[in-house]
């Protein structure tokens, strides 16, 4: 991975893999179908880029100390409840910062005559 990424296709890609619109998953309290995702989108947040650079700290933090097994934060996140909630906060932040203008090229892209 190139050190720009991840960028924000990089993120939109992954969503889009579990169905796209996330906005609402912080009502799955005890849905673990998205615990694979979590730990994708973790892997993602400890990489420097810039786009991450662009994100608050507080996801970025949250993801290194899970990476690393801080006690407290990983037996927060072992929760679904709280895990969903924080791939649900990330997810519209994620959308705010380009993400709608990457779904709009994608579906204009697919729109176009070949």
């Amino acid at each position: 991975m190139s050190p720009t990424k991840p960028d924000v296709h990089d993120y939109v890609q992954l969503f889009r893999q579990y169905g796209g619109e996330l906005s609402g998953l912080y009502r799955a309290t005890d849905d673990n179908r998205y615990a694979l995702l979590f730990e994708q989108v973790v892997r993602l947040l400890v990489r420097p880029s810039p786009f991450n650079l662009r994100l608050p700290d507080t996801f970025r933090m949250t993801a290194r100390r899970y990476r690393d097994g801080h006690q407290p934060t990983v037996a927060r996140l072992r929760e679904p409840a709280n895990r969903n909630f924080m791939l649900c906060e990330l997810y519209d932040l994620i959308m705010l910062k380009g993400g709608l203008a990457v779904q709009r090229e994608d579906r204009s892209g697919r729109d176009a005559p070949a």
